[in-house]
């Protein structure tokens, strides 16, 4: 068992991370995350057997414990980096600084259901699952959130939404 999970632990660690750090926007956030996720997969590693089944436990687990710690933090002490003075959507490092600060002020439920669907490239059906929600709970909360990019950013920042539609 320990090395079966040691071996899903390196595999994955990557991915994982990457994934905390798009929910938390702050690195130390998202290693606390990845640890107390790979933490309580390893206690339930005997459940899980299916490495897919431990993939999903994992970002469920990352998932569920940054919307704890964002429910009991006040909207001032959660950790993001503001954008700089001076920074304009006019070239592209300046549109996707300025696209993940307003994706940083999203509620975390539709920020992890737009990274899950959108950067990590999970179906619905997937995103459900480690959201621990439905599949039209997933197609709102991306609605919701597409919407308010748009309205935030406005058409000419983002002028088609993630699936490819115009407005």
């Amino acid at each position: 068992m320990g090395e079966e999970f040691a071996e899903f632990a390196r595999g994955r660690h990557g991915a994982l991370y990457r994934y905390a750090y798009l929910l938390a926007g702050d690195r130390g956030l998202a290693d606390d995350l990845v640890q107390e996720a790979l933490l309580k997969t390893y206690v339930a590693w005997r459940r899980l057997r299916d490495p897919r089944a431990a993939e999903a436990y994992t970002r469920k687990v990352i998932t569920s414990t940054a919307i704890d710690w964002w429910r009991r933090k006040s909207y001032h002490e959660r950790p993001h980096d503001a954008v700089p003075d001076g920074i304009t959507p006019s070239d592209d490092a300046g549109t996707r600084l300025w696209l993940w600060h307003e994706l940083l002020q999203l509620p975390p439920r539709q920020r992890a259901a737009l990274v899950l669907r959108y950067y990590e490239d999970l179906t619905e059906a997937q995103t459900a699952e480690v959201l621990g929600c439905s599949i039209g709970t997933v197609k709102s909360q991306v609605s919701v959130a597409l919407r308010k990019l748009r309205d935030r950013l406005g058409d000419d920042v983002f002028p088609v939404d993630l699936t490819g539609a115009r407005p």
